[in-house]
């Protein structure tokens, strides 16, 4: 019965509740992404590489060498020589190593050299493996495995060549087209910025390079596939390498050797540390979005208040009827709760509906430009606990015009005013 009336109330009064839905759906559409993009973002971050006990780069700030070592995120200050790589590789305390030399790309993906230990060593998520959709790991020189987003985003399919291009650009105008690649294997999906990679062999990358000095195409020189077989394709250096070590105790030693390793600049990271550092970095940026999403929240619910009390100056004579055939300031009083009640229930409704759409239109956008990796919105212990304080705030706020109608009197409500 309460909801019943309250309804027709509010039919009565149908664009005026419309407008403040659409107000009360919006704020709770920006509280709601907010968190979840934030939560989300967060989860994407520390499930993409998981088994690796340090990483290794040229000296630069731990944050760097950790966004473009996993993250393939900005760019490396300096590369690590191969003699140091070998030295430190050859360390009875390390089990595997994973070298990881970058600098080239193709459409706009990062194109990632390395070894077969790569797809037998590195792990995301909860310690899981690499595995392949279609085809298998390189082993020609001039073989390349696809990320599954390469794979999907380019239609590529195993057997398909491939022209990598020199630099990190969208569009490159230096291409590696006297060398063409071709597909052997594709990767399935992982959440990760594995996906969005394009994988060759260090050996791969060394003869793509072979006429390349400091960056550029040496003019007249061409190296033909006959010459490239009697080269000796060692690297002579490496972007950085990921270590897997024999015992868990030894990571703070190999660190420090690491880090005051005479021949070159060397810096080890621990990568889960690392991502603790970067989140507590960005927690002041999350407390503001999260402080401006209550803000709009808290102006939207006070807008409906607000529309409820000036609606009561209106609604004197209905109110009055109601008391005169026999409705309690009680019956009254609900009336009005129950009304706030519903215009934020509406509002909270279609916020999560446009909110699980919108998701779905853009996780591609994010996962291509921007290596964030966003699930499909679902309604969890989160976001029911951010739906009861705002319903709860609703009843707060709704006591103002409740409370008014009321202490309204019945000779009030039936007083001609001239």
């Amino acid at each position: 019965m309460f909801a019943k009336v309250a309804w027709h109330s509010l039919q009565n009064r149908r664009y005026t509740a419309i407008l403040t839905i659409i107000s009360v759906a919006i704020s709770t559409f920006v509280l709601l992404g907010v968190e979840h993009i934030r939560h989300e973002a967060k989860e994407s971050f520390s499930k993409t590489v998981s088994g690796v006990d340090l990483i290794v780069g040229a000296r630069t700030s731990q944050l760097n060498l950790l966004l473009y070592s996993v993250f393939h995120i900005g760019n490396p200050t300096n590369n690590i020589s191969w003699q140091s790589y070998r030295e430190l590789a050859d360390d009875p305390k390390v089990a595997w190593t994973i070298p990881i030399s970058l600098g080239d790309s193709h459409q706009g993906y990062r194109v990632m050299g390395t070894t077969d230990d790569f797809f037998m060593r590195f792990r995301f998520g909860k310690n899981t493996a690499l595995s392949f959709s279609e085809g298998e790991a390189f082993s020609q020189l001039f073989d390349v495995v696809l990320g599954a987003e390469v794979a999907k985003k380019l239609n590529y399919r195993v057997g398909d060549p491939i022209l990598l291009a020199h630099g990190l650009g969208r569009i490159s105008f230096s291409m590696h087209d006297d060398k063409p690649f071709s597909v052997k294997g594709i990767l399935r999906p992982t959440g990760t910025p594995a996906d969005q990679t394009l994988y060759i062999s260090l050996q791969g990358m060394e003869a793509i390079h072979l006429d390349w000095r400091d960056g550029v195409k040496i003019p007249g020189k061409k190296v033909s596939d006959s010459d490239i077989e009697a080269l000796d394709l060692t690297p002579k250096s490496i972007t950085a390498f990921m270590i897997g070590l024999q015992s868990k105790m030894a990571i703070f030693s190999v660190q420090r050797h690491i880090n005051q390793y005479p021949k070159e600049p060397l810096l080890a990271i621990l990568p889960g540390i690392t991502l603790t550092e970067l989140w507590q970095m960005m927690n002041s940026m999350e407390n503001t979005l999260r402080l401006i999403s209550i803000l709009v929240l808290f102006s939207s619910l006070l807008g409906l208040s607000t529309m409820l009390l000036s609606s009561i100056r209106e609604r004197q004579r209905e109110i009055a009827v109601m008391r005169a055939i026999g409705a309690s300031p009680l019956f009254v009083f609900l009336i009005i709760q129950i009304e706030a009640l519903m215009i934020t229930l509406v509002g909270i409704i279609v916020a999560i509906v446009v909110l699980a759409i919108g998701i779905l239109l853009i996780q591609s956008t994010l996962a291509e430009n921007y290596g964030i990796f966003i699930n499909h919105f679902s309604i969890s212990n989160q976001t029911l606990g951010i739906v009861g304080i705002i319903i709860l705030s609703t009843f707060i706020l709704g006591l103002i015009p409740s409370l008014s109608a009321y202490r309204m009197s019945l000779h009030h409500g039936l007083v001609e005013r001239s």
